[in-house]
């Protein structure tokens, strides 16, 4: 004899239906966030502090490159701690400079300010640790773009010391073409002759910065020779290499690319 009775029945028949219902409902929110999230071609459709004031260009070089630059002011970029891949941050750019683990080992700094700790601490973007490296340095009081080859932020030369930004990374020795590589050797570049994707910080006669991730392989030197081909329309002055491969990872309306998905400390952040 069955001794629960209809009620008792019903009451459970409900507290399933409910259950397996909040379970679908969550699920379908999860999915909607994820789908919001990403656009079937990879695009983020939502960040928290997205930008609009820059130009976004795709070129493919006669050497097979293919480059996606963001062209902007350099007023209009910061840098920014994210410990993150940059498609997963909240901000459009690119990957900054090298590190490790945690550490950076590539001068970033904003306003005088190291941008992931204080000046005396390693790894925190005082410095371009074991090297003089090429640091593209945007003088804030004088809007004038340069790449000084420092090993400490408190050697470069700028008018205000409270109004800058300063990112450390290789030489590109941009219209010296008979010395670039011996300087970058001495910049101790990573992996010069591997085929590696590849990214890149440089600026032009009109005080514009171009921010370009490469999305094919190559050598420095093919990357390079891409760049002085596609990008700026003859008119680029100088630039340096930043962190490449894996670290190679853009975010903005128009792409993303994530590299291999890797974290990285900082990248060069469009403010708007």
């Amino acid at each position: 004899m069955n001794s629960t009775n209809p009620r008792s029945r019903r009451q459970i028949i409900l507290i399933v239906v409910a259950v397996f219902g909040g379970l679908i409902l969550l699920s379908a929110l999860i999915f909607m966030l994820l789908l919001n999230r990403l656009q079937s071609d990879g695009t983020r459709t939502s960040v928290s502090h997205p930008a609009s004031k820059y130009e976004y260009m795709t070129t493919r070089a006669s050497n097979g490159f293919e480059l996606h630059s963001l062209k902007s002011l350099p007023s209009n970029v910061t840098l920014e701690l994210i410990d993150n891949n940059v498609t997963l941050s909240d901000y459009y750019g690119i990957n900054g400079g090298f590190f490790f683990e945690g550490d950076l080992l590539s001068i970033a700094v904003v306003n005088g300010h190291p941008i992931a700790g204080n000046k005396k601490e390693y790894g925190s973007g005082n410095e371009n640790v074991k090297y003089s490296r090429g640091t593209l340095t945007w003088d804030g009081a004088s809007d004038k773009l340069s790449v000084q080859v420092v090993a400490k932020a408190a050697e470069l030369k700028v008018t205000d010391p409270n109004r800058f930004w300063a990112q450390g990374g290789i030489s590109m020795g941009i219209g010296r073409d008979d010395s670039w590589e011996q300087q970058a050797v001495l910049e101790n570049a990573p992996f010069p002759e591997e085929n590696r994707l590849r990214s890149a910080m440089v600026y032009d006669k009109r005080g514009m910065i171009y921010l370009i991730v490469s999305s094919t392989k190559g050598t420095l030197a093919d990357y390079r020779d891409a760049i002085l081909e596609t990008v700026g329309d003859g008119q680029l002055v100088d630039g340096i290499f930043l962190d490449g491969d894996g670290s190679s990872q853009l975010q903005a309306a128009e792409t993303v690319l994530p590299g291999d998905n890797r974290p990285v400390v900082q990248m060069i952040r469009l403010i708007n």
